[in-house]
C-alpha cells in the first residue's frame, strides 16, 4: 500500500528559537508531532527545511537523526520529468512530507504539480493546518471574502504592470471580487506606488506585511489615501518584507 503525502505548513518568517515553543500559535502541536515522525521530505528549500526540523527536534524526538533524514528538493527549477522519482518512496509504502519555504505547500508553490501526480498514482494526500499568508490577508483586509482570486506576480515592466492592474481593477468592479497578488520583496515599494497611482481613487487597496511575525502590519484604505501618503512621503516601507497586496473596486 502506498504511503501518505503530508502537506506540512511552514512558518511565514523566522521562528523565535529562544521561546519554549518557537511555533506557538503558528504550527499546531499535532502537526509538529506528525512532522517529527517522518524521515523523508520533499522541500522547496533543503536548507530552510533543516532549520525547521531542527526547531521541531527541540520539542519532539525526530524519527532519525537530522543528518540521516532524506530531503529532496522541488522548486521552480525542478524538471517535471523528475517528479515521478520523488514519489517512488511513497509508492513503496513510505510516508513523506511536502513542505514549502514559507506558509502552506502547493498554494503559490511548485508543490502543486507533485500533489496532482500523487492523486494520479493513488497516493493519499493529507493537508495539515498552518499559516497561509493569502487567507490571513483576506481575513484581515475587510475586502470581499466571499469572492476572491489570487493572481500571482504582476509584470515587472511598469507599463505592463499598470495595464495588468487596470485589468484586475475592472474585473474586481464587474465581479465584486477581491484581487490578490504578491511581489518579489525587493520590488514591493514599486508595486505599492503603482497601485496608488494607477487605481481609481475609490478603489480599496490593502497591504498585509510580515504576517504572524512581531513586525506584522495590515492596512486597508482607498487608492486616493495611499496616493496622498505617497505625495507626502509617508508611504510605509515594505522593501524586502513579505507582503500580500489586495484590491477591491467598488
Amino acid at each position: 500500500m502506498p504511503g501518505t503525502l503530508y502537506l506540512i505548513p511552514n512558518t511565514l518568517g523566522p521562528a523565535n528559537a529562544d521561546q519554549a515553543d518557537p511555533f506557538a500559535s503558528i504550527i499546531p502541536f499535532e502537526v509538529q508531532v506528525i512532522t517529527a515522525r517522518l524521515d523523508y521530505f520533499i522541500a522547496e528549500n533543503a536548507k530552510t527545511t533543516r532549520a525547521f526540523l531542527k526547531l521541531i527536534a527541540s520539542m519532539h524526538p525526530l524519527a532519525k537523526p537530522l543528518q540521516e533524514i532524506q530531503i529532496a528538493e522541488l522548486n521552480i527549477n525542478t524538471d517535471a520529468a523528475t517528479l515521478p522519482a520523488l514519489l517512488e518512496p511513497l509508492l513503496a509504502g513510505r510516508n513523506a512530507g511536502l513542505i514549502s519555504e514559507a506558509g502552506v505547500p502547493a498554494v503559490a508553490d511548485p508543490g502543486a504539480n507533485l500533489v496532482r501526480l500523487a492523486h494520479g498514482c493513488g497516493v493519499a494526500v493529507k493537508p495539515l493546518v498552518g499559516p497561509s499568508s493569502l487567507l490571513l490577508a483576506v481575513m484581515a483586509s475587510g475586502l470581499n471574502g466571499q469572492s476572491f482570486a489570487f493572481n500571482g506576480y504582476l509584470p515587472i515592466d511598469p507599463q505592463q504592470r499598470a495595464k495588468r492592474i487596470k485589468l484586475l481593477e475592472e474585473r474586481s468592479r464587474q465581479e465584486k471580487q477581491t484581487q490578490l497578488f504578491i511581489e518579489t520583496p525587493y520590488r514591493n515599494n514599486a508595486l505599492l506606488e503603482a497601485l496608488a497611482t494607477t487605481c481609481q481613487p475609490g478603489t480599496l487597496i490593502s497591504i498585509a506585511t510580515d504576517l504572524t511575525l512581531d513586525s506584522e502590519t495590515i492596512k486597508t484604505q482607498t487608492a486616493a489615501k495611499w496616493k496622498s501618503k505617497l505625495t507626502s512621503g509617508k508611504m510605509p516601507d515594505v522593501h524586502k518584507k513579505p507582503t500580500v497586496f489586495l484590491l477591491l473596486a467598488e
